[in-house]
C-alpha cells in the first residue's frame, strides 16, 4: 500500500510538503498541490481520507468557535460535536473568538481558508456580523437564530417560562429574573418567556442585570436581588444563582428559592427547587450533523432545529 513518503517521492517534494498539500493546501503552491494530487492518484493513495478531501476541494477540517473556554457550558457541546465529526471522518478544531466587533471578521477570513465550515457559538455578536461570517463558508449557529443561517438551539426559553409558571402555581408572587450578558440572544428569549408567564397570571416579575454568567457576578448581584425581597429567583445561569445564594448565606440570611441544575439540586439535597438541564453533548452532536448537511448539500435551504430542555421539580 502506498504511503505519504511514496507520494512525496513521486511528486518530487518533501514528505512534509506532501502532507501539507493534503491537510493545509493553502500553504503550498497550486502547482505543487496538483503534482501531489496526481502522484497520490497514480499510486492509489486517493483512498486515504485526506486525499479524498483534497480531491473534492475540501480540507476535511471544521471549526467550532466559542467565545471562551472559561464557561463549562461549552465543554459538552465540544465533546458532542467532536464525536460526530470523528464518525464522519472530519477533524474538529476549537477556536476561541467572541465575534463581538467588525474587526473580528479578519480572523474569520483567515480561518475560512483553512476549514470547510463553521459551528459558531456567538451569543453577543450582532446579526450583521454573524451573517457576514456565515457568508464565507457553510455555517451552523448554536444557541441563537439569525435569518438565513442554519441553527441548533437549546429551547431554554420555553423551559424558563415553565419555571416561572411553576413558581407562580406554587404560591410565589415576588419573582426576580437575574439576567445574563448584555446583548445575549438566549437572555432575551429567557427574559421574554419569564415575563410572559408572569403576565398570564397577573404577577409582576422584576428583572436585574445584565450580569456575566459567573459565580462572582452572582455575589455582586445579590445586593440588588435582596433589595427586591423576592420569593423566588430565576437566574440566567446556574453559577450566577449560586453566587447570589452564597452572598445571602454569608450575610446570615436565608436565600429565596433559586432554580438551578439537577446535579446541584441533588448534591445539596435541596427540596422543592426546580432544576433545568441542557444536554450540551446532544446540542453539539446536532450542530455537527447540521454542518455536515450544509457541507454536503451546498445551496440547501437553512434549517432551524430546537432541542427540548426538560425541567425537573425537586421532591
Amino acid at each position: 500500500m502506498a504511503t505519504i513518503a511514496d507520494v512525496a517521492m513521486l511528486a518530487g517534494v518533501s514528505k512534509a510538503t506532501a502532507s501539507r498539500a493534503f491537510s493545509r493546501a493553502e500553504m503550498v503552491s497550486p502547482a505543487t498541490a496538483q503534482r501531489v494530487r496526481e502522484a497520490a492518484e497514480k499510486l492509489g493513495f486517493v483512498a486515504n481520507n485526506a486525499a479524498r478531501q483534497l480531491a473534492g476541494g475540501r480540507t476535511g477540517i471544521v471549526a467550532l468557535v466559542v467565545p471562551t473556554l472559561d464557561n463549562s457550558f461549552f465543554t459538552p457541546i465540544i465533546g458532542g460535536a467532536q464525536a460526530c465529526a470523528d464518525a464522519a471522518g472530519l477533524q474538529l478544531t476549537v477556536v476561541v473568538h467572541n465575534l463581538a466587533h467588525s474587526g473580528d471578521l479578519l480572523a474569520f477570513e483567515r480561518l475560512s481558508r483553512q476549514v470547510d465550515g463553521f459551528i459558531i457559538v456567538a451569543p453577543l455578536g450582532t446579526d450583521d456580523l454573524v451573517e457576514a461570517v456565515a457568508g464565507r463558508k457553510p455555517t451552523v449557529l448554536v444557541d441563537r437564530e439569525t435569518e438565513g443561517v442554519s441553527s441548533v438551539v437549546a429551547d431554554t426559553g420555553t423551559a424558563f417560562g415553565e419555571l416561572a409558571a411553576h413558581f407562580i402555581r406554587s404560591g410565589y408572587r415576588r419573582l426576580v429574573y437575574a439576567g445574563g450578558p448584555a446583548g445575549s440572544w438566549q437572555d432575551r428569549q429567557r427574559e421574554a418567556a419569564v415575563r410572559a408567564a408572569a403576565e398570564r397570571s397577573g404577577v409582576e416579575v422584576e428583572v436585574v442585570g445584565p450580569y456575566p454568567p459567573t459565580f462572582a457576578a452572582g455575589i455582586g448581584a445579590a445586593a440588588e436581588i435582596r433589595s427586591l425581597k423576592p420569593d423566588a429567583v430565576i437566574p440566567y445561569a446556574t453559577a450566577l444563582g449560586l453566587g447570589a445564594q452564597y452572598a445571602y448565606l454569608s450575610a446570615g440570611e436565608q436565600p429565596p428559592v433559586v432554580s438551578s441544575e439537577r446535579a446541584i439540586v441533588q448534591a445539596l439535597g435541596l427540596r422543592d427547587v426546580p432544576a433545568i438541564d441542557v444536554d450540551g453533548s446532544e446540542l453539539g452532536r446536532m450542530a455537527a450533523q447540521a454542518l455536515i448537511r450544509e457541507i454536503e448539500s451546498p445551496g440547501a435551504a437553512p434549517q432551524r432545529r430546537r432541542l427540548r430542555v426538560p425541567v425537573e421539580w425537586g421532591a
